[in-house]
């Protein structure tokens, strides 16, 4: 039954329990993408086995599919502003799912890649859409609440991920890691149906359309250039593929600064020094959470001698840890603001990735246990306060534009933290070996320790950034109610 739009309209008395049907759904949809996003880790060692493969190849079924996500993200506020928000968010999940059926059912590591690659396509539409929807929902008043708990999968999954992954891999085979997210998809569809509301429609101009050609190519260029970097740095495929992305990225930024109407990605807000330094912020902490995410997993499997399984069960600190911040934070940011909340979570998260730095193979595991809680309770503090200080900080008619802007961005640096990592791990095992140690453990021990204490520098200089972040001044059209069609809303 529909009610009249005045009727629908999210105000200051709008309950939180009037909400938790629209959020269920978006919650179920961003789950099970995000999920994907770190699900994949702890089978790397796996897949490289079953399809003879090496690191340097199979990383690719990661950071292909975070390219894949950075490459249609910037379609998002374009798609829903021309078709509705709402139908292109349970087209994206459809599409999600069939091509995870096509991964479970891969057969070499190209193919694996490849459906990854369609996989992350399908997805990659989801997180800046539901935050997009979340934000136009919620009441002004609630903001920080509600989006505190929408990022409540936006760390458990990454972090549940491994865990998930590691029981399939070792109980049953690593292809159910991909055909779990079928019956996952199926009841996210039907739930988006029943109780997503329709946002309204805006007109759009005609589609950029040279964006859309030179973002993959620039993003994709400078993570297979830096990937290529683990094995040579003078060689032609990395100078190739810096060089390409190189100049992709310089004629993307002159075409979206040159374009006065619809561009694919608002890179204007670049001149609101606080975005900057707030997005600055975001990639920081984005590069540090994945690179321990993917890093630790590994390091457990190889080195420590843990099965998948057993890896992935000690992402749950970090887990339950983000979990529990994440809506405290929520709460903390509509009283004190992001700075507060970001610094101190960026402490909590240095402080981490220092301490796993001096874990040995040797040592027991549970030596992660307080590191990597720590690490999680800092993203949690500040992970959703960041994101909802960066929208707050764009006009409320562009926030589909800017979520679409941060989350592209976001996959961009997961990818390059990946690929970035990878390399790094490579050329420091490489440097040790020179040195004469054995590859495995010691090279690579120590290579893993540069990695975690690189981590922590770069969550370091986080901080210092951090501190110059201010609270968006009060905005009277930014704070007004999301205008929604009549008849909308589901009664």
């Amino acid at each position: 039954m529909s009610v009249n739009s005045e009727a629908a309209l999210p105000n200051s008395t709008t309950s939180i329990r009037a909400l938790i049907g629209p959020l269920i759904a978006i919650i179920i949809g961003m789950f099970m993408v995000i999920l994907d996003t770190t699900a994949v880790n702890v089978a790397i060692p796996v897949l490289a086995v079953d399809f003879n493969s090496t690191l340097s190849i199979i990383q690719w079924t990661i950071t292909g599919y975070a390219l894949a996500q950075a490459a249609v993200i910037p379609l998002a506020g374009w798609l829903s502003d021309r078709f509705g928000a709402k139908r292109i968010f349970i087209i994206s999940i459809i599409l999600f799912t069939i091509g995870s059926i096509l991964c479970a059912f891969a057969t070499t590591a190209d193919q694996l890649i490849f459906f990854r690659i369609l996989q992350g396509l399908g997805g990659g539409m989801v997180m800046p859409i539901a935050f997009s929807m979340t934000y136009r929902l919620s009441p002004p008043d609630k903001v920080g609440r509600i989006m505190g708990l929408m990022g409540i999968p936006v760390l458990l999954a990454p972090a549940l991920g491994p865990v998930v992954s590691g029981y399939l891999i070792d109980y049953v085979n690593w292809q159910w890691i991909f055909l779990i997210n079928v019956p996952i998809g199926i009841l996210g569809v039907i739930m988006c149906i029943a109780v997503l509301p329709n946002m309204p429609k805006k007109a759009s101009t005609s589609l950029d359309f040279l964006g859309i050609l030179l973002a993959p190519i620039a993003f994709g260029g400078l993570s297979y250039g830096l990937s290529e970097g683990g094995t040579s740095w003078t060689s032609a495929k990395t100078i190739l593929g810096i060089s390409v992305g190189a100049v992709a990225l310089i004629l993307f930024v002159i075409v979206e600064l040159t374009r006065k109407k619809e561009p694919l990605l608002e890179l204007k807000v670049f001149r609101s020094s606080q975005f900057t330094r707030g997005i600055l912020v975001q990639w920081i902490l984005q590069f540090t959470m994945f690179g321990i995410v993917f890093a630790v997993p590994y390091f457990m499997q190889r080195l420590m001698g843990m099965s998948a399984f057993e890896a992935g069960l000690w992402t749950l600190p970090q887990a339950l840890a983000a979990g529990i911040a994440m809506p405290f934070g929520g709460r903390l940011f509509d009283r004190i603001g992001a700075r507060p909340l970001v610094i101190g979570g960026l402490i909590l998260v240095t402080i981490g990735a220092f301490l796993i730095s001096l874990i040995d193979p040797s040592d027991s595991p549970w030596t992660f246990l307080i590191p990597r809680a720590l690490v999680g309770m800092g993203m949690g503090l500040s992970f959703l306060a960041l994101n909802t200080h960066l929208i707050q900080s764009a006009p409320r008619d562009l926030v589909s534009r800017v979520t679409s802007l941060t989350s592209a961005t976001q996959q961009v640096v997961t990818s390059f933290a990946i690929a970035g990592i990878t390399t790094f791990l490579v050329s420091r095992t490489s440097h040790y070996v020179s040195k004469g140690e054995t590859a495995i453990p010691d090279a690579m021990s120590h290579a893993f320790h540069n990695t975690y204490l690189m981590l922590a520098v770069l969550a370091l200089a986080g901080v210092l950034l951090a501190t110059t972040l201010k609270r968006p001044a009060p905005d009277d059209a930014a704070n007004k109610p999301a205008v929604v069609d009549e008849g909308s809303m589901m009664a």
